[in-house]
């Protein structure tokens, strides 16, 4: 069995007790994948018990900054502390090539022995292959978002459990897509509207694609009640819903 560590559940717009969406994805190996970067990613690692040396792999789903902000520090910090191993990043031509602007304004290349990065393109269709390893076949599909975004389907290769990841994003064939007879559905509600869900239409997406449970993630919570949002997608979704807090641990 696998499991999907919540580093962060909020939109993008935090509090002190969430921090903006990222999730840690461990192989059965020790070796863990990072999904979008937030915060102080080393701190944020450390406290979920992962140690940073063992990433070997980031995957960026678009260019926000509450999705990508965290990049820079996680590189500066990992070649502060000595990290050797190297890192692949992943995501689309759009991001990718940002990310990489972003690192050349801070005059990365001056860094004397900063471990080997590099950033491989995921295609922006349904099905577009992202990386595969030891434990995981990871899959993307372009959703639909202010800016070209992509969300993932995971399969666990020792057991065929699917994972499917949907970050910002309003309804749309890609993550439906992605959704199809998933064993868990992890899904923003950040609110109706263009390039975002509501809860209660993340539930008709889960009960379409026959999702067998369903988990909200990137929600406001600025002033918010978020006692409604299990509810609103009950309501439209008869399988179990679950509602992500930072640290929290999804078996699947």
């Amino acid at each position: 069995m696998s499991k999907l560590i919540i580093l962060g559940s909020a939109c993008a717009v935090p509090d002190e007790k969430h921090e903006n969406t990222h999730l840690a994805l461990p192989g059965r190996d020790g070796n863990f994948i990072l999904i979008d970067c937030a915060g102080q990613p080393v701190l944020r690692l450390r406290r979920a018990g992962l140690d940073y040396h063992r990433l070997s792999d980031l995957i960026l789903t678009h260019f926000h900054p509450d999705h990508t902000y965290g990049v820079s520090m996680l590189i500066m910090e990992m070649w502060l502390r000595g990290r050797t191993e190297p890192l692949r990043i992943y995501g689309t031509a759009h991001c990718l090539e940002r990310v990489e602007m972003m690192m050349k304004a801070y005059d990365w290349d001056t860094w004397p022995r900063l471990f080997p990065i590099t950033f491989i393109p995921v295609g922006e269709h349904s099905g577009a292959a992202v990386l595969e390893n030891d434990d995981f076949r990871i899959f993307a599909a372009p959703v639909k978002h202010f800016v070209p975004t992509i969300g993932l389907r995971i399969e666990d290769k020792h057991t065929g459990q699917i994972l499917a990841y949907s970050c910002d994003t309003e309804p749309c064939p890609g993550d439906n897509w992605l959704a199809r007879d998933a064993d868990v559905l992890i899904h923003e509600v950040a609110g109706k509207g263009f390039g975002h869900t509501s809860a209660g239409q993340a539930g008709e997406i889960a009960s379409e694609a026959n999702a067998k449970k369903l988990v909200l993630i990137h929600y406001c919570v600025d002033g918010k009640d978020l006692s409604v949002l299990v509810p609103e997608a009950s309501a439209t979704y008869a399988g179990p819903v679950t509602l992500a807090e930072d640290f929290m641990e999804l078996e699947w």
